[in-house]
C-alpha cells in the first residue's frame, strides 16, 4: 500500500482467481482495488471451511468486489458537491425533509445497517438547498464503513458548514444486522440518534422542541 498525497494506491492482482476484476476505480481521493478486495474473499471462503471453487462460489469474490465498490463509494465523496448549489428563498422557517432512507455497513463487524434519515435546517442568509441535495448527503455519508452516532453528527455538521444553516435538527433511525444476525440476536431493537446544531444546541428548550417536531413528523404516517 503507497500513499501519495491524497491518493491510496492498492497493490494489483495477477492471480488467477482475481480474472476478469475491475482495474481499481479512481474515486476523488481514493482507489477501490477490486482485486485485492476478491483475494481476500477467497481467503475468508477458504477460512470457513468452503470450497471457492466450486460453481456456487467462483464469482463470488469478484461480485464481493464490485459491491464493495458500490457500498462504500462515498469514500471517494464529499457532501459539499451537493449542499455548493443553493437557491435563493428569503426564509428563516425551519426546513424538514424525512424518510429518507438509507443503507450503511457498520465498521465494527462490516454487516449492513439501515433506516431513515430525517433532516431539519434554518436557513441563513436566505439560502436554501434542493430536496434531492440532502438526500444525497446522507448517501454520501452512509455509503461508507460507519457508526450510525458518527453518520448523524456528520450530516448536521455538513449542513452546518456547506450551508452555514442558522439551526440544525438531524435524526437518524437505524435497524442493525450485527445485533439481530448475531450475538443478543434482539430482532425488534432499533437505534435512534440524534444532533443539533446552531441556535438549536445553544437553546435547550427550542431545540428540544424542533426535535420533538421533526420526530413528529417522521412518525406521522406510522400511526
Amino acid at each position: 500500500m503507497i500513499a501519495n498525497g491524497n491518493t491510496l494506491h492498492l497493490a494489483a492482482c495477477h492471480d488467477d482467481e482475481c480474472a476478469g476484476v475491475e482495474a481499481p476505480v479512481a474515486g476523488a481521493e481514493r482507489v477501490v482495488d477490486q482485486a485485492r478486495i476478491a483475494r481476500a474473499v477467497r481467503e475468508i471462503l477458504f477460512a470457513v471451511g468452503e470450497d471457492p471453487d466450486r460453481d456456487g462460489l467462483l464469482d463470488t469474490p469478484k461480485r464481493v468486489a464490485k459491491a464493495y465498490t458500490e457500498m462504500f463509494r462515498g469514500l471517494s465523496q464529499d457532501a459539499s458537491t451537493h449542499l455548493a448549489r443553493t437557491f435563493e428563498q428569503r426564509s428563516d422557517e425551519l426546513i424538514t425533509v424525512t424518510n429518507i432512507n438509507f443503507f450503511s455497513v457498520c465498521e465494527h463487524h462490516l454487516l449492513p445497517f439501515h433506516g431513515q434519515a430525517h433532516v431539519a435546517y434554518v436557513p441563513k442568509h436566505g439560502r436554501v438547498v434542493g430536496l434531492s441535495k440532502l438526500a444525497r448527503t446522507v448517501e454520501v455519508f452512509a455509503q461508507r464503513p460507519q457508526l450510525q452516532e458518527r453518520l448523524t453528527d456528520q450530516i448536521a455538521d455538513a449542513l452546518v458548514e456547506h450551508l452555514d444553516a442558522a439551526a440544525v435538527v438531524v435524526m437518524v433511525e437505524g435497524e442493525h444486522m450485527c445485533m439481530k444476525m448475531r450475538g443478543v440476536r434482539s430482532h425488534d431493537a432499533n437505534m435512534t440518534t440524534f444532533a443539533r446544531r446552531g441556535r438549536y444546541r445553544d437553546d435547550e428548550q427550542s431545540g428540544m422542541q424542533a426535535v420533538q417536531l421533526v420526530r413528529d413528523l417522521a412518525h406521522r404516517d406510522r400511526r
